[in-house]
């Protein structure tokens, strides 16, 4: 093989997931110039997160706030930090040290711990609820079944998605990074193949409708055992 031909292939190889991501802050290729860290506007804008946090606070009041939940793809803590005070520990998940290592600087409570693994490939804490707000929509369908596999050890998994409004094929699959399926009119449902992700239960606990936007975002409730 020549360096040419080798070249080549290092090129078209996908990034790891990680390095995508910490391109993306880096870069602020999903907005926020003027801050360290910024998770987009779908951690951001009032129209999507208020309902998000309303209907997530009243999911833990329900259980007395003695759910230990796992924040898997936790961001710039944005919505995370709402939610501290409504669990019995919260435990936070990212894969980009450096945006750890600020929150884990900006945010700090006796039940909070936040921990720089690839909820793709690592071992995840243990928990009873699983948070996992808009991460798959960026994976490749085999690093999401390398999560779903994982979140199998939560009670409860809470998943959000943003997707195409109305009929779609779901599940088309991508290379990992900062884009989502909805360029292909398509979008992620884990109990469709390939994944079919085994549950006892879902409920549908918001959808957002985007003004001037493409698709819905819909956060469902999925009870594992």
């Amino acid at each position: 093989m020549d360096k040419e031909e080798n070249r080549r292939i290092r090129i078209k190889k996908p990034w790891p997931t990680k390095d995508a991501m910490e391109q993306v802050y880096a870069k602020k290729l999903w907005g926020g110039s003027e801050v360290d860290f910024y998770s987009g506007e779908g951690s951001h804008h009032p129209d999507i997160v208020v309902p998000y946090l309303t209907a997530l606070k009243s999911f833990f009041i329900s259980h007395n706030n003695q759910l230990i939940v796992c924040d898997l793809g936790s961001g710039d803590f944005n919505i995370g930090k709402t939610f501290v005070p409504y669990t019995k520990r919260y435990k936070a998940v990212d894969v980009v040290p450096a945006l750890i290592a600020y929150t884990r600087e900006n945010y700090k409570e006796d039940k909070l711990e936040f921990y720089c693994l690839d909820i793709a490939k690592d071992d995840l804490p243990t928990g009873d609820c699983a948070i996992v707000r808009q991460v798959l929509q960026h994976l490749s369908n085999a690093e999401i079944q390398n999560v779903l596999s994982r979140l199998a050890n939560y009670k409860y998994v809470i998943i959000t998605e943003h997707i195409p409004e109305g009929a779609f094929e779901p599940n088309k699959d991508i290379i990992s990074g900062q884009g989502t399926r909805l360029k292909k009119q398509s979008g992620v449902n884990v109990l469709e193949p390939p994944f079919q992700f085994k549950v006892k239960e879902e409920k549908q606990l918001v959808t957002v409708c985007l003004k001037n936007r493409e698709g819905i975002i819909v956060t469902t409730l999925y009870t594992v055992f």
